[in-house]
């Protein structure tokens, strides 16, 4: 095994790909430093003379300044690196598209079709509460009908609590609105019952408007107050809409349309070398294929932003994309807090140095095609190919924004590791080996590998098998633990 990596020739500091003791000799044909101190797997080491204020190199870009003379050997970390990042910027369009090789061949799973076209990984059936006061009454409906089906013919009955839906002004109120209702028309539901209440800001007959055309028998509406008993109504509801799904059927269908939502989380030093790489990879396959993949957290784009500012289809998206980085700059700068905020404690502790650091390892998540669209917060894909969300870099909002877009998956990459799930199933995508055989209840898939023998190629393939495995019905670990929730984002007054 190899016991650094030096990512991009302009890079002035290389990354460890084991932890490393004081003294250790790092050779190769362009190299030989020595080790001034003990330096932690995913932790950097500077490979010449940077001196103070020069910009530190990894990934060919830079990722902070020196604020310290820093010496051949030297641990490249937050003691002696600080960010570049400020406020908004001006940029300019410098289109740098790459061409994707079509696919030789067409690969399929197994699906079900939705009357609208759609197609569904999962046929749930899912109660939507349209305002949290009548969280606690789903639950009971849900008991109701398991009490009276003894093995369920469906994957899995939920209900997506949230404390909104009243008391919201604004923009918050109308994005509760649009997200619930972006669950509702989700492939993922075989059917839904949205529940009110009945004096809440948002009404089911404004609900319904939003809607527009929907499946009047696999959506039910309820309003609890207008009821004498709403458990007994709501679990009659819910019984019409199991037995109509229960007769769903999985039918094989084209990978094409397959939507992928793409999200990291308890990101390492080894993230933008291992896992987001191969999630890369696996966005180009599947946009290849015909399909469509959907990379979000805005604030984690921050300082890698004109990576895909220069990916844009065209002016008009490229204009988008600098709104998406400006907007989100100025929603942090509005509550009187630093666009560089980030990386957390844990991303420090495995590597990674500055907001610059983590963000260029995050993009690479959405490998090298073009982007077609850019989406804002609760909207939903029209066009297929590599769009970008507006969203917010915490692991549930963000999770859920991708749900919502329409997307029937999401690929989660991990060095720390976590548990959580969203609505979709969330695989676990780990950077190293060694959180992949601790948290094998958490973790789905390995891409630590990929600092040993294993190659990229060996590693897509690997993957693609595994993805359409999910989306043909294994389930993934947050499902077995039924470790599933929705969080909606707000920015505003709560009344």
């Amino acid at each position: 095994m190899k016991e650094f990596i030096r990512i991009h020739e302009k890079d002035n500091v290389i990354v460890a790909l084991k932890d490393l003791k004081e003294g250790t000799q790092l050779k190769d044909e362009d190299l030989d430093i020595t080790l001034k101190m003990d330096v932690a797997k995913g932790h950097k080491v500077a490979i010449e003379i940077i001196p103070e204020g020069e910009n530190i190199i990894k990934y060919g870009y830079a990722i902070g300044r020196a604020t310290q003379r820093v010496l051949p050997g030297a641990h490249v970390h937050t003691s002696n690196l600080k960010t570049n990042l400020s406020g908004t910027l001006e940029y300019s369009y410098e289109p740098a598209l790459k061409e994707l090789a079509k696919a030789s061949e067409e690969l399929t799973f197994k699906g079900y079709k939705r009357s609208n076209g759609d197609v569904g990984i999962r046929n749930e059936l899912w109660i939507i509460p349209t305002v949290g006061c009548v969280n606690a009454t789903a639950d009971l409906m849900v008991n109701r009908l398991k009490e009276s089906v003894e093995n369920l013919e469906i994957d899995d009955i939920s209900v997506w609590k949230h404390p909104f839906g009243c008391s919201q002004l604004g923009q918050d109120h109308e994005d509760t609105a649009n997200i619930l209702r972006d669950l509702v028309m989700h492939p993922n539901a075989g059917g839904v019952l949205v529940l009110g209440l009945g004096c809440e800001n948002n009404t089911i007959d404004r609900f319904k408007e939003g809607l527009g055309d929907y499946d009047g028998e696999r959506v039910k509406f309820l309003i609890s107050q207008e009821v004498d008993d709403e458990i007994e109504d709501g679990s009659k509801l819910l019984k019409e809409l199991y037995d109509a799904m229960k007769e769903d059927e999985r039918v094989e269908v084209p990978l094409s349309v397959l939507k992928v939502g793409l999200k990291c989380g308890g990101s390492d030093g080894l993230s933008g070398i291992t896992a987001n790489p191969l999630v890369g990879a696996f966005s180009d396959f599947l946009i290849a294929q015909g399909g469509t993949t959907v990379l979000t957290e805005v604030p984690e784009m921050f300082g890698a932003e004109t990576v895909l500012m220069n990916r844009a289809a065209s002016g008009e998206i490229f204009n988008a994309t600098v709104s998406l980085i400006n907007d989100f700059k100025s929603y942090y700068l509005k509550y009187d807090q630093p666009v560089y905020e980030n990386p957390s404690p844990g991303n420090k502790k495995g590597g990674i140095s500055s907001l610059e650091d983590k963000s260029l390892g995050c993009v690479q998540k959405g490998g090298s095609a073009t982007v077609v669209d850019v989406l804002k917060y609760s909207g939903r894909i029209v066009k297929k190919g590599l769009n970008l969300l507006s969203a917010p870099g915490n692991d549930l909002v963000a999770t859920t924004a991708l749900g919502a877009t329409g997307c029937q998956m999401v690929l989660f990459t991990t060095g720390r590791g976590t548990p959580f799930g969203g609505f979709i199933p969330t695989i676990k995508i780990s950077t190293n080996t060694e959180i992949y055989n601790k948290k094998p209840h958490w973790i789905d898939f390995n891409a630590g590998e990929l600092i040993h023998d294993q190659t990229m190629e060996e590693a897509v393939k690997e993957l693609v098998q595994y993805i359409i495995d999910v989306a043909s019905g294994r389930l993934v670990n947050h499902e077995k633990n039924n470790f599933k929730e929705i969080s909606i984002f707000r920015t505003g007054v709560t009344l």
